[in-house]
């Protein structure tokens, strides 16, 4: 029995949901469908879940939302009159849009969850209806049906242990359920968004908790490939990776997956295989544990992300003064700021986090805070940086992977920041100048794929 997930550009349009169709159909083991709201179906178009935070605006400033609702509403009755679907259903829409307006209460800190999460729940009752529709044995099934209860915080909701039991109760279904990703709800039944792409942090939930033998999740992308296409012509198709390299790309800027999206299934030990709505004969990328032998590949992937900053601490005989490291990140604590990395020398630490958390009041409260309580002989900031992750389990079994890519990057006078290798040895982290990042991605990819 397989979960299988189709992303917002698989949903977008009636085209893409024929093709959602023939997928479901083509493998009776999969039977538990997620569903995200409908992205975009080209270039200038305006995802559903966009539409409904504009909606939420004009409604919380009191604004006219006539021509927003029609707007919504337009592209589900689009996309259900091209599937042959009675006009009831989308009769059914408009009118559940509209009480989204008349239940507002500003005061009520679970109302955007509400709008956020009607995208999927109205696009699941839609893909429910089609598949009864073309003669499958579907129903829509709703998060707090199905057991989906989650701790108490909007818009960063979090599944709490008992669901797994409750959802467990469904794995023997003979039915197709269809399940809108994103919400759960709350033990007192508020609905609670997960944070913005949530819904593959459903799939993920749903292959858990059914204990499925794999979890597909369907985008429009062949898999995982070893680069960005921006910056690599074609790039290698990653056919296989560890959940752990998986999280070490992710960090550094792969966007597949949602940040916390395989957490259920690593727990679960389920594996998760990437695959294209658009081209389901591909073999896409699977997601597993471990490899079933040793891994022949030293690297698997070059990842990169930019929006770094740092601060460099100097102080003569820094190594000598006891608690030095922990007074610093004190003040970060205290101020609310999280650090990535921290490589310290004899009479240097430098720290480097993400510039989105900080603003110009903020940096001149933390460099204040440094120079009074840390008082080190010069302190220097410095904005604009990209972090580069090279990642492979592999490259434990293989020397030189280290002076190899220092060479790269070298070779296209590349200035490091900063360099750092876990003890794992599954990944190296180079922090350099941003302008330099897609110079430092190919060098690094050309070196190690081709």
């Amino acid at each position: 029995m397989k979960v299988i997930k189709f992303g917002g550009s698989s949903v977008a349009s009636a085209e893409q949901l024929k093709k959602v169709l023939t997928i479901v159909k083509d493998d009776p083991k999969r039977r538990f469908v997620v569903v995200s709201a409908p992205g975009k179906r080209h270039d200038e178009d305006k995802k559903v879940t966009d539409l409904l935070i504009a909606y939420y605006e004009k409604v919380s400033t009191k604004q006219d939302t006539t021509s927003l609702i029609e707007e919504i509403a337009a592209r589900y009755g689009s996309n259900a009159q091209e599937l042959g679907l009675d006009a009831s259903v989308c009769e059914a829409f408009a009118t559940e849009l509209i009480a989204l307006q008349k239940n507002f209460n500003e005061e009520n800190p679970y109302d955007l969850d509400r709008f956020l999460a009607t995208g999927e729940n109205l696009n699941a009752q839609l893909i429910a209806a089609y598949f009864q529709n073309e003669g499958l044995k579907a129903r829509y099934v709703n998060p707090k049906e199905l057991g989906i209860i989650v701790t108490d915080e909007p818009h960063n909701a979090r599944i709490l242990d008992e669901s797994y039991d409750k959802i467990y109760q469904w794995h023997d279904t003979d039915e197709i359920l269809v399940i809108p990703g994103f919400f759960g709800y709350t033990k007192d039944g508020k609905l609670c968004t997960f944070s913005r792409g949530g819904s593959d942090i459903t799939g993920s939930i749903v292959a858990a908790g059914v204990k499925a033998e794999i979890y597909e999740n369907f985008t429009d992308v062949d898999g995982i490939f070893a680069a960005t296409p921006k910056y690599i012509h074609e790039p290698a198709l990653i056919e296989q990776l560890t959940y752990r390299e998986m999280r070490e790309l992710s960090y550094a800027g792969f966007t597949v997956f949602h940040d916390e999206a395989l957490m259920p299934s690593f727990k679960a030990k389920i594996p998760v295989v990437i695959k294209n709505t658009n081209n389901p004969s591909c073999v896409g990328t699977l997601i597993k544990e471990s490899y079933d032998r040793e891994n022949p590949n030293r690297v698997v992937g070059v990842a990169s992300d930019r929006g770094f900053c740092s601060i460099t601490i100097n102080k003569y005989l820094l190594n000598r003064e006891v608690g030095f490291v922990r007074r610093v990140l004190q003040i970060l604590e205290e101020l609310n700021i999280s650090f990535e990395h921290m490589p310290s020398g004899i009479d240097t630490v430098s720290i480097i986090f993400r510039e989105s958390q900080l603003n110009s009041e903020l940096e001149k409260l933390l460099i204040q805070e440094i120079t009074e309580k840390i008082q080190p002989d010069d302190l220097e900031i410095e904005h604009g940086i990209s972090v580069i992750a090279l990642v492979g389990e592999g490259m434990k079994f293989h020397t030189g992977i280290t002076a190899e890519s220092s060479a790269a990057l070298a070779r296209k006078n590349i200035n490091l920041r900063m360099i750092s290798q876990g003890a794992d040895e599954r990944s190296i982290i180079f922090a350099i100048q941003g302008e330099q990042e897609r110079l430092a991605v190919r060098s690094l990819y050309y070196t190690f794929f081709d």
